[in-house]
């Protein structure tokens, strides 16, 4: 799966346990009518990845929805869910409508000249 959007916050990497499990978290805002704060985490060597992005760039994010179960101490199951990234890059922003080529003005085009009006026409509108 992937997600789009520009990068709203890029955590440090953080060590969790003694068992030298790493993971970094970026939060990508997309853009749509109701944006969304998406987290992302990145874990073990791929958190590296993130060290050549900056809050506000574009990016294209690829990941894994990972879930697990968790038994709280009343016996009850809780369950997370994850969207652990293995993939980053940098998205090419669309050039400006501006710099696209110009429609021709109306007044370029001549009044037609051999036009009739008792020419029938046989479209109906």
């Amino acid at each position: 799966m992937e997600v789009t959007g520009r990068i709203k916050m890029i955590d440090t990497t953080k060590e969790v346990g003694t068992s030298g499990f790493k993971k970094r978290d970026v939060v990508v805002t997309t853009d749509e009518q109701y944006p969304q704060h998406i987290l992302v985490q990145f874990v073990q060597d791929k958190c590296d990845l993130l060290n050549n992005f900056q809050v506000g760039e574009a990016v294209k994010i690829d990941f894994d929805i990972r879930g697990r179960e968790w038994t709280n101490p009343q016996g009850v199951p809780v369950y997370f869910n994850t969207l652990q990234g293995w993939r980053i890059g940098k998205l090419q922003v669309e050039a400006p409508a501006a710099s696209m080529p110009a429609m021709p003005a109306a007044q370029a085009f001549e009044p037609a000249t051999d036009f009739k009006e008792e020419d029938h026409d046989d479209l109906p509108f």
